[in-house]
């Protein structure tokens, strides 16, 4: 419970925490790890049961907030799997995603990354061609393809973003 309280977590990551410690625990006195093993997977159908875990509304709100920090789908999809969400859970999420921003999600968080590290057109105007190469590797770096990375450092102004695509 102290875990779930400080952290959010799907199913499959809690039991890979709780597992650690199972393991830790055995090796230090010498018990059975199988029967923290039983113990764990009962605790995770209980908490499934009372709703203290649920991989959709994890995957839902997590895919929120990666967006906002400018992750691209690839970026959210991996972070979500690595996680131990199902991959139809982490397709859910994305559409859910895609319907509550629009259809350019990989446009809307190419934006908000660059917003966040003042690249592109948040550059000041000398220092934007000289660094075009590193603003679209960086981009490239977060997922985004080479047409909406080159798309948010190409535009003059962030107002052009904004005007293009109401995201």
């Amino acid at each position: 419970m102290h875990y779930l309280e400080r952290y959010a977590s799907s199913a499959e990551n809690l039991r890979r925490v709780l597992m650690r410690r199972v393991y830790r625990s055995a090796e230090l006195h010498g018990t059975d790890a199988a029967a923290g093993e039983k113990a764990v997977s009962d605790l995770i159908d209980r908490y499934r049961r009372a709703g203290l875990l649920d991989d959709k509304a994890y995957a839902t709100a997590r895919a929120a907030g990666l967006h906002r920090q400018g992750k691209s789908a690839r970026a959210i999809r991996q972070t979500l799997s690595l996680k131990g969400v199902e991959e139809d859970t982490v397709t859910a999420a994305l559409e859910e995603l895609r319907e509550e921003v629009g259809s350019e999600t990989d446009l809307a968080a190419a934006v908000n990354y660059a917003r966040r590290r003042r690249i592109g057109p948040w550059r000041p105007e000398e220092n934007r061609e000289p660094n075009r190469e590193r603003d679209l590797a960086a981009l490239g770096r977060q997922g985004f393809s080479y047409d909406i990375a080159r798309k948010v450092i190409e535009a003059g102004t962030p107002d052009d973003l904004d005007r293009e695509d109401a995201y």
